[in-house]
Parts: C-alpha cells; structure tokens; sequence
C-alpha cells in the first residue's frame, strides 16, 4: 500500500474536509483495484465508535468490496499475538477501595477537607492514579517533585498521594483501564519489535494527546506498512513556526501543538507531514486565514507580515454566520431555526457545544417542529426518571421525610407504574388537598392514615384510601438512619424500597422502573454497585446518598424516539471525525470555548510538567484543534448569548483573534467581510425574535363584581367583617365563587401558626390556672409552652426561638393576669365562646368565636383578644379593625347562649409581641349601639344589587399579598386604577 520511507510515515488532512470519507477515498486510491482482499489486509485502528460505525456506512454505501479490519484505539486485543493482559479491574471497585483510605484520613486531619467532599476527592484522586498508569509515570516521580517554592498545601496533597502509592503497592495485579491499555500498547509494540507485521496499519483521526496513544502511533508510523493520518492538519503554517511549538509550557493550548510533538518524537518536522490525499478543504482562503488568526501568542507579531500576503480576503468568510444574540434563550431559537431549515432542506447538520444546557434549550426548541435531534451525549443518567426516582430515595435515608419529599415521591411518574396507577395519582391528590388544609410537615405512618381519614366522608373510599396511605406509610417512612451500615445493606434496602414504590400496592414486579434504556442503565449501576459493595467499608447514610448521586451524574442514557437522520448534535470527540454539510458552533464564549481548567487540587501545571502530567492546557489545545477543524466546514454558523443568566460574557479567544486579524485588513476586504457574516447573523435573530412575539393584550380592569343578591353571603364571621371594609372582592371571591386559598405544600412556622400555637398556649396556661392557682406563675407559662410547643411544632428550631419569646414576656403576661383575676375570672375559651347575632332586619347573620370572656363581680363581661403581632390602634379599631367592638355589641345582644345579654365593662386586645402591650376597644367613643348600627349599614351596602365588591378597596399594605390577588390580576392594575363594575351571574 505505501512506498519505502527513509522516515516514519506522517499524513494530515486539512481542515474542514469530510474525514471519514476522505479516509475511505485515500485508501482506496492506494489498493490494487485487480486484488479484491486487499482492502480486507488492513487494520485501521480509529478513535471513538461513532467513526467507527460512520466507515462501516460508507463501506456499506458501496461499491462493493472486502471490509477492513476496524478497530478501535482501546480495544486492540484482537491485534496481539499472546495472551493479553487480565482484564481490568471496574473503576467502581478502585474508588470503594479508596474512599476508605480517604475516610480515614479525613478523621485525622480534619482541617483537609469536609466529610461531604469524600467522594469528590476520592474521585480525584483515583482520577490522578489512572492519569499516572496512563502516562507511564510513576509515583514517586511525583512525590519527589522539588516544592521548595510551593506552600504548606503540597504537604496535604502528598497525604493523598502517599495513598496512592500504598494502594498500588498492596495492589500491584490490578490493572485499571488506563493501567491496562498501556500494557495492552506495550505489549504490541514489542511484538511488532519482534516480528514488524507487514499488512497494512493504520492509525487515524487521533491526536495524540495522550501518552498511550501517542506511544501506539509512534510505532504505527515506523511499521513497514503502517501511517498514521492526522486530523485537521494545518498545511498553510509555515515552517519556521512550526519550530516555536517544541516548548509544551509556552504552546500546549496551540492547536497544532500535538502533531509537532508527535512529529518530533519521531524525529521529524511536522512540515514533513503529507498530504493523505490531493482533496483540497472546502474554503482554502479561510483556512489560511484561519492558520495565520491561531498563531502562537508570542508571534502573533506575524500579522503585520503576512497579512498583507493573504490577498483578497472579502469572501474568507462567506460561508460563515456570525450570530451575537441577546441571551441564550435567543441564541438556542435561532439555531432551531436553522436546524429546522436544514431538515427540510435535507442538509446534514450538526450542533458542536460543549455547553450542555444550550443543547437541551435548541431541542427544547426543535419540539414544536416535532424535529428530534441525534444527541451523542443523550441525556444525564441522574436527570432521567429512574435517576431522579432513585437520588430522591437516597434522601430517605438521610433525613426525615419530609411534605415536600413525600408527594415528589408519590408524583414521580415511575411511582405505583403498573395498571392501578390512575387510582393511585387520585389518591395522591386527596392526600395533598387535606395536607394543604390540615398541615403535615413530618408524615409518619399513623399520621398518613389519620389524614386520609378526614379526607373522604364515604366509608367505601374511605377505606380504600386508608389501605393506601398505609401503604405509602410502610414504604417511605421511618427511613432515615443516622448510623453506618454496610454498602450491601444500602445498596439492597435502597433497591428494595424503589421496586415497592414502582410495583405499587399490590401485585408483583417492579412496575416500569427498569424498563426502556434509562432504567436498564440505572439498575446496571445498582447491580455494580452491589457487586462491587464487599469492597467497600461501613458508610453513613450521606455517604451513600453522596456515591449513588456522583455514580448517576456519570451516567448518559439515549432514549428517545427515532432522532432526525440528518440533524445532529455533537461534542467536540464526535466533531473531529466526523462530516456535515452545515456545522453550527454554539456557546462560543469564553468558559465554554474553551472550557475553563478544572480545579486540581493535588499538583500546580508546573508540576504537573515536570512529573510527565498532562497539562491543564492541553484541553484549551484540544478546543483550539475543534474550532480549527469545525469552522473549516462547507458552512459553518458560530452562535454566542452576549449577556448569560447572570452577567456580561466574554467572546471565545479564537472569535476575538479572527476578529481582530480581519479588522486589520480593511484594504484587503476583511473588515466587510467580518460585518457581512455579523449581518447574515443578525437577519437569523430577526426571524427568532419575530417568532417569538406576542399579541399585546390590555392589562385587565380592577375588578368590583356584583353577583345577584341571592348569591350574596348571609352569614359572616366577625373576622371577616375587617376584610369586608378593606378587600370586599375576598368575600366575593370565598362565599360567592366558593373558592378557598390552598395551603403550601411544605408547612413553615409563618405568623398564621405562631398566631394559633400563641393562642393554644394561652388557652392551656389559663385553664390549667383556673384548677391550680398556683400554676399562674411564670414557671407554669414555662412549662405549659413546652407543652404545646412539642405537641403543635414539629421543627426544633422553632420550638426554641418561640419558647424563648413567650419566656421572655412571661413576667409581664403573669403579672397583668394576676391583676386582672383581682376583677374578673375567665369563663369562656375560643372551644366555648361562640356566639351568633341573627340580624332578621336584614337577613344576616354574624358568628363569633372569642378567644377568651371574662366575668367580674357585677356579671359584667370583659372580652379579650391575644395578638401575637402589634394589636390594632384606637383609630384602626374605630375604622377598620372592629372585631372587639362588634363581639362587644353581640354580647349585648345576647349573641353568646350560654352567658346570655350581657354588659360589656370593656374589651381589651393583649399584644404578645417583642413588646408587649393591652389596647383596648374604643367602646366609649363606639359604643355597642352605634356600632350594631354602623355593622347594619355596612351589611345593607353589600345586599345593594348595583354595589360591587371593589378588590383592595383600603389594603393595611400595598406591598403585602393577600390570598386573591391571582385571581383579581392584582399588579395588570393597582390601587389608583378607577374600578370596573361587572354584573355577574
């Protein structure tokens, strides 16, 4: 196939041109056409799958012929002679080995890292053992760096380090993968050393980046019939600046960097490179463009030069789009667009990024074409249902279920998967509307049963959803566990509880748990893990939860419907091999393009350099080769959001380096052809935003319905009647329309609930003082809100800050009580002191329940009401907030049964707040009389046919939401808005 080399045979292929295809023409072009097996003589050893399946199409694609031998470049086993080497150990089982040794270390030295962070390090550090095996460095030339400059932290990261070197010494047959295929490589070399095949082999679409690799294309290239062809090979460099990328601290993140490496390795210039064939790229003049725009920072001085030599450069750029959107939301819609353009036009294009959220935001976009993209990294294992079914079950374990756990739970879509699902989502429903009323922060078994029990008045459904609740109360709860148990134990119980959750209530199975390919996945890594858990120690039940999440986060999963043939979205591995007719580059920002270096907690880039590492500037130098390669394409679209979520972005370097060359040659074109790609970009985000305009609509009128009088409400609380005065459209909105504010799901101690465990503390405290006058103490108070408090508050915290703040008006509260038992004695509580005034006059009627009615000596009565906030001032009580006064005129009345028509000597508001106070009712500037005549005309207004029940007529405060603002469309307008009347039926 080759002719005889004085050197090791080097080919490129330039940017821009189809790989794959390109290969598969070269090869044949080199074949005798009369030897039908020659092309069945060749081993072609490729880099990712996706190629590999991409030269199996191809060949398929005709004319006939024998095919070659195709492998890929980790599994090259069927190459050797001998043995290969034992198999290699999961990666699983080296981190559940490790995490003991960093759990032990963490416990000595705390100061090194929180308990949380045990998995993360001990990834990292299994991480750097693989990086080290793979590029043949052993562990001692790390720990003997020279760190004399560096600071105390190497003495922490050699504490890892010593780890490291431990475990592979108590460990020395096991081989990971990257250990692995290093001596797979090995040992093919020193077969070929021994007895140099002679069929043709060859290496191609590989860069070289890794030492392995670079080891096996080193002895490829010097075979007597082997090549090793390079992907998006730069052949308008020139030499003299191939020479400045021999220093790997100063050019790593130099697009060409690896090649000249590789060509130096062999003893070689990479100017020696040639050409695998004479197909030329699609757009010559911008690769050369491109080439002079990448030049190594330090002669980047070359512009002045050879800027002038590029001629005419007007059309560099004519197959490019430059799209500069607002947002990423803009930019995701107009690549969709695109895309769709494509698919109808039957071109193949594909979508390169590195940013993950802007590939679920262009196919979140491509949906309402019904288009599916071919996405290589499919979705992330963790956000697939069964991933989120199984991360949400690990938080059992961890903490006390909890409202909000319990029904994501119960919602989940591979919850209770079986046939009776329909029954079960009911049953949810009803859980959550009595929880929503009710409250249940903390569910437990007898709680749950409890709570379906008042939700269904029928014996039948209430039975039935009893049995449920117990049901859910057997599988969930009770779960949390504070101590260290086995991984097997966890793996089994974590199992165990998710196949009950899925098969549902009864029956056998496991539901859809398992089913379609994001299950099969997620029960893969189950089953590893528990394989792999007897070499793993005791752990917490946060350890876990912290290990299945980082096991699923690595998982990927493809499991949608059959994607679009030609409408691809691609990571830069993919992108390098592979062809299309329209490539689109999206996410060109800086952080993105190229990614920003990760963290390594272990060793600085020096260090790193000088034990033989890989250098964190080896990915910005792979990113550079992507872009190289990707905007060389037939038509190329490069896509960024000039403001993210959060703040201003910053173009990728490699757009501002194009930019910046072009711009400096407006006598030769550049800057106009810069401008006209912008502006072909900006046509693009025209379309997007003209998708995505709205009719206006006007802003809807402040509502004041009037419902017919027969639909009015006839009876009203008293507490309502503030709410009367200040918001009438509630009334409207909860007696007409019947409609009722849900609850949150998840209960919090708010005012509402302090109001009513304040309130119940009073009540106990005051009765318990009416048997035992010596519990009127400030130690009884004491122990009475301990009481309540354990008994109505579920959360620790809460209870402690109101138990000190009752504590420390206490004094004070048992001291006016004290002063007022010299008068009165209390004879009726909120459980006893509800009173009715039946307003026959006028067809209303008025209900009560006073918090507490005292009596003195005279039979007199005296009203009191407990404010956990500020109570109402005299002025607010004579306008608005006239409950006192009114239960005042009820009592008069003789709305209260068992106490009868009764004077009223005063009614008094107790302030339980940080400061308290006693404010008491306005009852001699309003007294009873006048203000049962006032509440008649204020009740006779709302019985008017053509008086409307305005929305926010006097709010307390314009910035406070009140429970119908949604429904009034409150902010479309405001309180100076003039009121539209509405009649209603």
């Amino acid at each position: 196939m080759f002719e005889p080399s004085p050197h090791p045979r080097l080919f490129g292929l330039p940017p821009g041109v189809d790989f794959p295809r390109t290969l598969l023409d070269g090869l044949r072009a080199r074949v005798d056409p009369a030897d039908p097996t020659a092309l069945a003589r060749v081993d072609l050893i490729v880099n990712t799958t996706r190629m590999q399946r991409r030269m199996l199409e191809l060949f398929q694609n005709g004319p006939p012929s024998l095919l070659p031998r195709i492998h890929l470049v980790t599994g090259l086993d069927s190459l050797l002679r001998n043995a290969p080497p034992p198999p290699s150990i999961p990666p699983l089982r080296r981190r559940l080995e490790l995490v003991q040794l960093v759990a032990k270390l963490l416990e000595q030295q705390r100061d090194i890292g929180a308990r949380s962070a045990l998995y993360g390090l001990t990834d990292s550090l299994a991480t750097l053992i693989e990086e080290m095996q793979g590029e043949g460095v052993p562990v001692s030339a790390v720990t003997g760096l020279d760190v004399s400059d560096t600071s105390g932290h190497w003495e922490r990261a050699q504490s890892f380090i010593r780890i490291a070197d431990q475990y592979l010494d108590l460990n020395p047959g096991q081989l990971d993968g990257q250990a692995r295929h290093r001596r797979v490589v090995t040992q093919l070399i020193g077969e070929w050393t021994e007895a140099p095949p002679t069929h043709p082999i060859i290496i191609a679409g590989s860069t070289g980046s890794r030492g392995t690799v670079q080891m096996l294309m080193q002895a490829t290239a010097k075979l007597p019939n082997g090549a090793v062809i390079l992907p998006g090979f730069d052949f308008d460099m020139p030499t003299e600046i191939w020479s400045n990328l021999s220093d790997g601290l100063l050019s790593e993140d130099h697009p060409q960097y690896r090649f000249q490496d590789l060509a130096g390795s062999l003893n070689m210039h990479a100017a020696q490179v040639k050409p695998w064939t004479d197909a030329p790229p699609p757009d010559p003049q911008r690769n050369r463009v491109l080439s002079l725009a990448l030049r190594p920072a330090p002669v980047t001085d070359a512009w002045l030069i050879e800027g002038s030599t590029l001629g005419d450069v007007s059309g560099a750029l004519d197959g490019v789009t430059l799209v500069n959107a607002d947002g990423p939301r803009a930019e995701a819609l107009a690549i969709a667009l695109r895309l769709r353009q494509a698919a109808e036009d039957g071109q193949t294009a594909a979508l390169i990024t590195l940013d993950r959220m802007l590939s679920r935001q262009v196919t979140a976009a491509l949906d309402r074409w019904d288009i599916i993209p071919d996405d290589s990294a499919g979705m992330p294992l963790h956000l697939s249902p069964p991933g989120r079914l199984l991360r949400h079950i690990a938080q059992l374990f961890r903490k006390p279920l909890d409202a909000e756990l319990l029904l994501t739970l119960l919602k989940h879509p591979l919850t209770h998967s079986t046939e009776t699902r329909n029954q079960h989502q009911l049953n949810t429903q009803r859980l959550e509307l009595q929880m929503r009323k009710d409250g249940l922060p903390y569910p437990k078994q007898g709680s749950l049963v409890a709570l379906a029990t008042r939700a269904m008045s029928d014996d039948a459904a209430q039975s039935e959803l009893q049995a449920w609740a117990n049901w859910v109360g057997e599988t969930l709860c009770g779960l949390d566990n504070a101590g260290e148990r086995p991984l097997t134990e966890w793996v089994a119980q974590h199992r165990d509880t998710a196949e009950a959750l899925a098969r549902g209530m009864a029956g056998g199975g496991t539901g859809q748990l398992w089913e379609k390919q994001a299950g099969v996945k997620a029960l893969g890594i189950l089953t590893g893990l528990a394989e792999e858990a007897a070499f793993s120690g005791d752990m917490s039940a946060a350890d876990y939860a912290d290990l299945i999440g980082a096991l699923l986060a690595q998982g990927e999963v493809r499991d949608r419907d059959a994607p679009h043939p030609k409408i691809m979205i691609w990571g830069t591995l993919e992108a390098r091999v592979q062809g299309a007719d329209l490539v689109i580059l999206g996410g060109m920002n800086e952080g993105t393009w190229p990614e920003a270096p990760k963290p390594d907690p272990w060793l600085n880039r020096v260090m790193r350099h000088q034990a033989g590492l890989l250098l964190p500037e080896r990915r910005i130098g792979l990113s550079a080769h992507d872009f190289q390669q990707a905007v060389a394409a037939p038509e190329v679209w490069i896509t960024r959001a000039i403001r993210s979520d959060e703040a201003e972005t910053v173009p990728s370097r490699w757009i501002n380096r194009v930019q910046n060359l072009l711009n400096g040659l407006p006598s030769q074109g550049g800057e106009d052809a810069w401008n006209a790609a912008v502006a072909r970009g900006a046509t693009w985000l025209e379309q997007a935003q003209a998708l995505e305009e709205i009719t206006p609509v006007a802003p809807a009128p402040r509502p004041a319905p009037k419902p017919p009088v027969s639909a009015r409400p006839r009876k009203l609380y008293v507490t309502e009647i503030q709410k009367l005065i200040r918001d009438p459209y509630a009334i409207y909105a909860k007696h007409c329309l019947r409609l009722k504010p849900l609850g949150p799901i998840v209960q919090d101690a708010d005012a509402r609930l302090r109001g009513t465990v304040f309130h119940s503390v009073m009540e106990a405290f005051l009765k318990r003082s009416l048997g035992d006058p010596d519990a009127l103490s400030v130690a009884g108070l004491r122990e009475t809100t301990r009481a309540v408090l354990e008994n109505q508050v579920p959360w620790p915290t809460t209870r402690a800050l109101w138990q000190a703040r009752i504590e420390r008006i206490a004094p004070w509260f048992v001291k006016q009580e004290l002063e007022r038992r010299k008068i009165s004695q209390p004879v009726a509580f909120e459980d006893n002191a509800r009173g009715a005034l039946n307003l026959a006059d006028i067809g209303m009627e008025i209900g009560c329940f006073a918090d507490r009615i005292d009596l003195d000596d005279r039979g007199c009565v005296r009203l009191y009401d407990y404010k956990t906030g500020s109570p109402p001032t005299k002025k607010e009580q004579k306008t608005f907030d006239k409950q006192l006064l009114i239960e005042a005129a009820m009592m008069e009345e003789g709305a209260f049964a068992n106490l009868g028509p009764r004077s009223v000597e005063n009614a008094v508001y107790i302030g339980l707040g940080s400061n308290p106070v006693e404010m008491r009712a306005p009852l001699d500037e309003d007294p009873p009389a006048k203000t049962l005549t006032d509440l008649r005309a204020l009740l006779l207004a709302y019985l008017d046919p053509n008086k409307g029940y305005l929305a926010r007529r006097a709010p307390h405060r314009e910035d406070r939401e009140e429970d119908y603002d949604h429904l009034a469309r409150y902010g479309e307008w405001n309180t100076g808005t003039s009121p539209t009347e509405q009649e209603v039926t």
